[in-house]
């Protein structure tokens, strides 16, 4: 089961501001099919929560990692 969060609720469990999560981080960290999906193809955005922690978990322990476009992790 998935647990799908608006933009403010997301924003309110990472500690970033609702803005920069659309701005900054969708579409090239927070990537559409994995981390976000749009239902009924509208525009309103549902993120899945279970996949942003999990990669969020990941990434945690790679302080030196960069994060790419196409989901692979550049070890800096």
């Amino acid at each position: 089961m998935c647990t799908y969060l608006t933009t403010d609720e997301l924003s309110a469990r990472i500690k970033y501001d609702a803005r920069t999560i659309r701005e900054r981080l969708k579409d090239s960290v927070l990537l559409e099919g994995i981390h976000y999906v749009r239902p009924f193809g509208r525009r309103k955005i549902l993120y899945i929560w279970e996949q942003i922690e999990k990669d969020l978990n990941a990434l945690s322990g790679e302080s030196s990692a960069i994060r790419m476009a196409d989901g692979s992790v550049c070890h800096a």
